[in-house]
């Protein structure tokens, strides 16, 4: 093998390959997929990607398992946005915030950063809302999904990790 295709090998097919097969046991496949799911709901647009990534490098968790949890749990994300930020103002005794989809849209296109303003400390009850439901809502999916993946053809414990030249 060529100095540059060992190079290649060693500094980035090695690793592609170790962070595919890391996290594969049942319980860390099951982990994976809860924090994906959960954080990927977070009531905030256009970071849980880095979030999800952050998290499992963090943990050691399956990155492709937890990335496809965030990009099923997009329609979850969109869904929850209504109802965690009225939770956010219910909890906080602040007054609703009343939008719609045309509404913030129109205010986007006059502006990103006043629409940003305009709505922080809503989407921070909005987050603080989703704080108070997210630690069980990780755990009831870890339950449930861990029994499940308990049932496939998954390795018990995680492979050894290849040594670094």
């Amino acid at each position: 093998m060529t100095n540059a295709k060992a190079f290649l090998r060693r500094r980035i097919v090695e690793p592609v390959l170790q962070q595919m097969r890391q996290g594969i046991t049942p319980a860390k496949l099951a982990l994976s997929l809860s924090l994906g799911l959960v954080l990927s709901s977070i009531p905030v647009l256009g970071f849980t990607g880095v979030l999800c990534v952050a998290v499992a490098a963090a943990l050691r968790l399956n990155q492709p398992a937890i990335i496809a949890a965030n990009y099923a749990a997009t329609p979850l994300q969109l869904g929850l946005f209504v109802p965690f930020f009225q939770a956010g103002a219910w909890l906080t005794g602040a007054p609703p915030v009343s939008f719609s989809v045309a509404q913030v849209r129109a205010e986007l296109e006059a502006g990103l950063w006043p629409t940003v303003a305009k709505y922080w400390d809503a989407t921070l009850r909005a987050v603080g809302a989703w704080a108070l439901v997210a630690p069980l809502a990780v755990l009831l999916l870890y339950v449930v999904l861990k029994r499940v993946l308990a049932h496939l053809p998954l390795p018990r414990a995680e492979p050894a990790a290849a040594p670094v030249d």
